[in-house]
């Protein structure tokens, strides 16, 4: 079978939002389990908001830099 030059790139980025939509998906069962022992509804106050946002960014910056990396 022949790979096309450009090729990897549509793996990479379909593997990456398959991740990304199976990590979203973990994460709000994690939620919704937590609100529902507590006995509450789904509630993620500003804070915990952007603190989950900037965790976010952080992770992304590190990915962004992992081929960077490797030439040092």
């Amino acid at each position: 079978m022949e790979t096309r030059p450009g090729n990897w790139k549509a793996k990479a980025i379909v593997v990456g939002a398959l991740v990304g939509a199976l990590t979203g998906a973990a994460a709000a069962v994690l939620l919704v389990r937590r609100s529902e022992k507590h006995g509450e509804s789904l509630n993620v106050s500003t804070g915990e908001g952007l603190r989950l946002g900037m965790l976010l960014a952080g992770l992304l910056r590190e990915v962004a830099a992992l081929p960077d990396r490797g030439e040092s």
